[in-house]
């Protein structure tokens, strides 16, 4: 079965990509990963390069995929592998270019190994064997989700690499209210105040899916996102058009919350959903607001997710800040073949004490959730 490597996801028609989805996630639909590469977020000068590998038949059908990305720097992936490039680079190992398995700027686990488990297990051989030849490190596979940790535990020279997000979970809640009421007492008046301070600045919501938003919109989410990083002295990963080509191309899996202060709107919150999940992903304010982060971000979408009958809310990286609001520790995992050997024996070697490290710190976060009673 030949494998190929795919310079441009236009390579592959939509459909025939899709097909090879266990399930209709957003971030690995052909229109999600299309439009970063179209809208040059990616690409050159970006430290992103597409290289996706796919696995066909002899009659040219797709059977497994590997959305893929060689890199010259780590930036974008939250998985940091920075302390071991720097290593590298003091030993005289040339640790980039790498590739890496992932959807860019995405902190959101889901398939990587796209299609039928058998030639998913040949396309991983066949690229593990051509790394040396395209002077690749190695090959990183980033948030993954069980059925690919299965596959690639059995793998040699694999490890495994343990990280915690926060995520929030619907447990048949009738209304914020109900979610409220099965916190302690000292955090439900901690959010009901929040709440009520944001209202009390006169700030109001609005939400709208994504065929509902015109291009004047669009300046204004993208003016909200891009300040997020201006204001760290950074350069936005995403570009304007990103968001325009997402929006024509899979509206219905878009939602941004707008909050809106005496009719001018200051703030948003850019989300996607499938049929169980709601995906917070970018927010941005251009105003100064007390608490409106924590309402736009995080309250409108248990809002939401309740309203709607989703039943897990990703709010993506980082965390503490998310685990007073009733957001759990999940473990998430990614995957790491290097091959250099003194390498791959030290990060080996880091990873079994990082690992007992994220548990303990699992632990610690799971005893300081807000609520009165956690169900196991």
């Amino acid at each position: 079965m030949p494998l190929l490597q795919l310079p441009s996801l236009h390579e592959i028609a939509p459909a025939a990509w899709d097909a090879l989805l266990s399930r209709q996630q957003p971030f690995l639909r052909h229109a999600f990963l299309s439009s970063l590469e179209d809208s040059g977020s990616l690409g050159a000068g970006s430290g992103w390069q597409a290289a996706h590998r796919l696995m066909c038949d002899e009659q040219g059908r797709a059977l497994a995929a590997l959305p893929s990305y060689v890199k010259l720097h780590s930036y974008g992936e939250y998985v940091f592998d920075m302390a071991w490039a720097d290593a590298c680079h003091r030993a005289g190992i040339a640790y980039y270019p790498k590739l890496l398995g992932a959807v860019p700027f995405s902190p959101v686990a889901g398939p990587r190994l796209l299609g039928n488990a058998v030639a998913a297990d040949l396309l991983l051989a066949e690229v593990e064997a051509e790394l040396e030849a395209q002077g690749l490190s190695g090959l990183h596979i980033n948030f993954t989700e069980a059925a690919d940790d299965s596959l690639l535990a059995q793998r040699d020279g694999w490890l495994a690499r343990d990280g915690c997000q926060f995520h929030w979970f619907n447990r048949g809640y009738r209304d914020f209210q109900d979610f409220l009421d099965g916190l302690t007492s000292r955090k439900r008046k901690q959010l009901r105040k929040e709440r009520e301070q944001v209202a009390g600045q006169g700030i109001e919501f609005a939400w709208r899916g994504g065929a509902e938003l015109a291009e004047t919109d669009w300046d204004f989410v993208y003016a909200c996102y891009a300040n997020t990083y201006h204001v760290r002295g950074r350069a936005p990963y995403l570009t304007r058009v990103f968001f325009s080509l997402l929006a024509e191309r899979m509206p219905e899996a878009i939602r941004v919350v707008t909050a809106h202060c005496q009719g001018r709107p200051v703030a948003m919150a850019f989300s996607l959903v499938d049929e169980d999940t709601f995906y917070g992903r970018y927010w941005g304010c251009l105003g100064d607001f007390d608490r409106l982060h924590f309402e736009t971000c995080f309250y409108q979408g248990i809002d939401y997710a309740i309203a709607e009958g989703l039943q897990r809310f990703d709010a993506g990286a980082q965390g503490e800040h998310k685990l007073i609001r009733g957001f759990e520790p999940v473990l998430t995992r990614s995957w790491h073949y290097l091959r250099h050997p003194g390498l791959r024996a030290a990060v080996a070697d880091f990873l079994d004490q990082e690992r007992a490290g994220v548990q303990a710190y699992m632990e610690e976060a799971r005893r300081l959730l807000p609520y009165r009673c956690v169900e196991s």
